[in-house]
């Protein structure tokens, strides 16, 4: 039985006295391309990964939910559906789960109580979607307890909502999306604007390296933030909603009319959004080469364009193209400013590209790298019914 299954399993009838009725899960995902094309309305390939959070869980007579956190030390969090479903600034993690319940409440879908145990695996602020993979597995949860008809397209709308009203985050549609509807051995190709996503499918014997450079990410919020100005007044330079809206040769022809930094940062998005679309095309005619050096553009366009790569990481995307060459791609994902290198290769490569990196990474850096290796997998499902 899974590792994680089993823990869930086992957890809930030891904490709760009774044996769980289901186990539920939904996974984590890694961003192939369109990378910060998100918030101005672009596009993003995407898949999810075989790192996931399971729960188990089994329906109460009453309307109380109760959940307990197996990765938080036990931390439980407990409400009552009947009564206003608040905030709880204890346990960041709980506030998710409240959020999903309320909105899924307030859309009119009618359930009661419960008990839930969950737990994972998905890397921590690695920008693997793990918050998503929390906002998904609980509205799945509920939908799979209660046989509530909502699609999974809706599930992901739902968490975003919840993200954006309940917690007071940020976030859009991709990594919901993927956690909820992706399909095994396939990437979603994302509109973010119309949330509408098409399955692109991976070709055979290509594996998934994640690599963390464990740089400590600093000031990420306040760069975050910064950018994300610096786009919006480019769209308004150019009178439209977003920079999705902007051709390269519109902004090409307008180029030396722009402040040389916004100039820039408006550049990677609207080739990035470019990219992301070619890269589907070549992904479903399997042609690597292109893939490779549309990956190879991105991350150069990062570093260059957004200003958002270190060091650490740039050496990492060297090293990984030095051993794969033409086979496959690699560049930063996660947003930048220390945090993690994603390589899509073939699996004969992998113990030369994870060797090429031990011998050079650590010695170069004085930093260990940690990694992660993946398949393309399906999005959140309902894994079992427990009978007795």
């Amino acid at each position: 039985m899974n590792t994680l299954i089993a823990r869930v399993k086992e957890a809930f009838t030891s904490l709760f006295a009774y044996p769980a009725t289901h186990i539920i899960q939904a996974p984590g995902g890694v961003n192939l391309f369109g990378e910060l094309c998100e918030y101005n309305d672009g596009f993003a390939l995407s898949c999810a990964i075989n790192y996931q959070l399971m729960v188990a869980a089994a329906k109460r007579d009453d309307n109380i939910v109760r959940v307990i956190s197996l990765d938080y030390g036990y931390q439980e969090t407990l409400f009552d559906l009947s009564k206003e479903i608040e905030f709880q600034s204890d346990y960041i993690w709980a506030n998710y789960i409240r959020g999903i319940v309320k909105h899924l409440l307030a859309c009119g879908y009618q359930f009661r109580g419960a008990d839930l145990v969950l737990s994972g695996d998905i890397p921590q602020g690695a920008g693997l979607g793990s918050s998503a993979a929390l906002e998904v597995v609980i509205g799945q949860t509920f939908k799979t307890l209660y046989a509530l008809q909502i699609s999974q397209p809706d599930l992901a709308l739902n968490a975003q909502q919840a993200a954006n009203e309940f917690i007071g985050r940020h976030c859009g549609i991709a990594d919901p999306l993927v956690s909820a509807c992706a399909k095994e051995d396939h990437a979603l190709l994302i509109d973010c604007r119309s949330r509408q996503a098409q399955q692109i499918a991976i070709p055979e014997n290509m594996t998934m390296m994640i690599i963390n450079a464990n740089k400590k990410r600093a000031l990420v919020d306040n760069e975050y933030n910064t950018r994300r100005v610096q786009c919006q007044q480019v769209a308004k330079f150019f009178s439209v909603p977003a920079l999705r809206d902007v051709t390269h040769q519109q902004f090409e022809r307008h180029f030396n009319e722009l402040d040389t930094k916004l100039a820039k940062r408006a550049r990677h998005v609207i080739s990035e959004n470019e990219r992301t679309l070619k890269a589907a095309d070549a992904l479903s005619q399997r042609d690597m080469l292109l893939i490779g050096q549309l990956m190879e553009q991105s991350h150069r366009s990062m570093r260059d364009d957004f200003e958002i790569t270190e060091p650490e990481i740039d050496l990492l995307v060297e090293i990984v193209k030095a051993e794969i060459g033409d086979l496959g791609g690699v560049r930063m994902i996660a947003g930048g400013f220390g945090s993690y290198v994603a390589a899509l290769l073939p699996v004969t490569l992998v113990k030369q590209v994870e060797a090429a990196i031990a011998a050079q990474y650590e010695a170069a850096t004085g930093l260990k790298e940690s990694i992660y290796l993946s398949q393309a997998k399906d999005g959140a499902r309902h894994i079992m019914t427990i009978t007795s």
